[in-house]
């Protein structure tokens, strides 16, 4: 499994990379003043950086006592990439929606672009990171009799 400086190291640079794209692409693409972008940028970066640690921490321990390793396969890392971001979409549609004074229903059309960017990223992101940065092989704790 990872190490606790790893995961930080991973999240820090998952959040760094992704609004150096996502806060000047989306002041464009949603016709946002690049400062109001900044915030929702930054506000979601910092809540995605702390589901991110903790969603990755606890998939990791699921995945180390159903299968005995926390190895990832295509079909696992999909589904990973989904249960993150549908966890995040509903963390953060209300707050789009206040912060920039629109409705849920075109905060939820905001955001089904924003997850769309961050699903391509987040998957890119995380198999340039496995390679970049091996986990070392870990066995799986004995089962108890």
């Amino acid at each position: 499994m990872r190490t606790f400086a790893d995961r930080v190291r991973h999240a820090l640079l998952f959040e760094a990379v992704a609004l150096a794209i996502f806060i000047p692409g989306s002041a464009v693409l949603f016709d946002q003043p690049v400062q109001d972008m900044g915030v929702i940028g930054i506000f979601s970066a910092t809540i995605a950086t702390l589901w991110n640690f903790v969603f990755n921490v606890g998939f990791d321990r699921a995945m180390l006592r159903l299968r005995g390793s926390v190895e990832k396969t295509m079909a696992i890392r999909v589904t990973h990439t989904f249960l993150f971001e549908a966890g995040l979409v509903a963390m953060l549609i209300p707050l789009i929606a206040w912060y920039l004074g629109i409705g849920l229903w075109a905060a939820l059309l905001m955001d089904i672009a924003i997850v769309t960017f961050y699903l391509v990223y987040g998957f890119l992101f995380n198999l340039a990171y496995d390679r970049l940065f091996p986990v070392a092989s870990v066995a799986a704790p004995a089962q108890p009799c």
